[in-house]
């Protein structure tokens, strides 16, 4: 009976130090008092395992949301300079020479599309969507170039994580553009049309759900998907990524691009086979196998421009979030993610610049300046200069080569 009698008491003195012991973080034998020395050592040890028990399942996994921007760096092995080197002003000075270009380019892109009524179809929006999704880019990567180099040092982890969700954001959201843009030319394609049937209301619910997914890759790792917390998953490209997340974008983003790539192949396959049908009736216009030439001429130029631009950062992100020790990342990030950020001038004049229509709104617009007394009517005169083909119905059918 005194043996459970001394056993109750000691189950009593255990709780009672088991919240001190877990906030001290000691594991030490709780019970020192008692006659029988023997049996001290016997249910001491027992207690001491009891209280293990206790207070083990409620640690929690220690987080560095308080240290600095330096401790996630020397944690991933990332060198942090906090003089300007030639290297990070040739960085930021190429990084904000494209950085007008984008904004310029893509600002007259947004300005045409409204302006013109002529613009107000499906395949317009799109393309003022990614004009949006690219000027965004523009603006995210201009705040890139004021927060990089040795002001990175000054950032804290909420600041370094919104810059990069800027970023990510604005990039994501446009390949999902450009994937969009793909679709939809793969259908007006193949049904012969210039204009796709969808309704507004289809492509204002398609522009949403493209921001969201954007939104979506962009800030999940401000919600959580981040290696504050776990320090040995973090990457070393990004510091506060999980390499998991790394991962995840990078393929995210490059089965898009496989996507699209298979959609402007079967669009290339087709118009091929297409002018080489039409060629053996008498009846073929001239003008329509010039507009598949042009079609497939856009076609190259997009698909060489998306590889060259895009590959490359994709497959550095995809290396870093594998691990790989021997693959010297570090030394060419900033130059891929500047080729990257390329693609956002690129896409202005691959989709719009080689348009008729978009060409003579684009020198309205900016001879509108000089010349306040010219009138719109003067860009109606492009429409002398539209093309126009027979469809296989008979039908006169506008020419496009986006």
């Amino acid at each position: 009976m005194w043996l459970e009698s001394l056993l109750e008491l000691q189950v009593v003195a255990c709780r009672s130090e088991v919240r001190r012991c877990a906030a001290e973080g000691e594991e030490k034998l709780l019970w020192t008092h008692g006659s029988n020395k023997g049996t001290e050592g016997i249910y001491g040890l027992t207690l001491a395992g009891a209280c293990r028990g206790f207070f083990e399942p409620i640690k929690m996994k220690q987080c560095f949301f308080n240290e600095s921007i330096l401790f996630f760096y020397n944690n991933s092995g990332k060198e942090l300079s906090t003089i300007w080197r030639p290297k990070d002003a040739l960085v930021v000075g190429l990084g904000l020479t494209v950085c007008v270009f984008v904004l310029l380019t893509n600002t007259l892109v947004i300005t045409a599309i409204i302006i013109n009524k002529r613009f107000h179809y499906p395949i317009y929006y799109l393309l003022g969507n990614l004009a949006a999704a690219d000027l965004f880019a523009g603006v995210a990567y201009t705040y890139l170039m004021f927060h990089t180099g040795p002001r990175t040092v000054s950032l804290t982890v909420k600041t370094w994580l919104l810059r990069q969700s800027l970023l990510d954001t604005s990039l994501t959201a446009s390949v999902a553009n450009l994937l969009a843009i793909a679709v939809e030319r793969h259908q007006t394609i193949f049904t012969m049309q210039l204009h796709s049937k969808m309704s507004n209301q289809r492509v204002c619910i398609l522009i949403a759900c493209i921001w969201l997914a954007a939104l979506l890759l962009g800030l999940i790792p401000s919600f959580g998907w981040h290696c504050i917390c776990d320090l040995k998953a973090c990457s070393r490209m990004a510091p506060l990524y999980s390499r998991s997340y790394l991962i995840f974008w990078a393929v995210s983003n490059l089965v898009a691009f496989l996507i699209m790539m298979v959609v402007y192949m079967h669009i290339f396959i087709y118009v091929k086979r297409k002018m080489v049908r039409m060629s053996k009736h008498t009846s073929f216009h001239p003008k329509y196998r010039e507009t598949m030439i042009n079609l497939m001429k856009t076609v190259f130029i997009i698909l060489s421009a998306f590889v060259i631009c895009w590959t490359p950062g994709q497959v550095i992100l995809l290396l870093d979030g594998l691990g790989c020790t021997s693959c010297d990342v570090l030394t060419v990030e900033k130059y891929f993610l500047l080729l990257a950020e390329i693609n956002s001038v690129i896409n202005p004049i691959v989709y719009s610049y080689r348009d008729n229509e978009m060409r003579a709104t684009f020198k309205q617009i900016l001879c509108l300046c000089c010349n306040r007394r010219s009138k719109y009517s003067t860009s109606i005169k492009s429409t002398n200069t539209e093309r126009r083909i027979l469809a296989d119905n008979g039908h006169l059918v506008r020419d496009s080569t986006l």
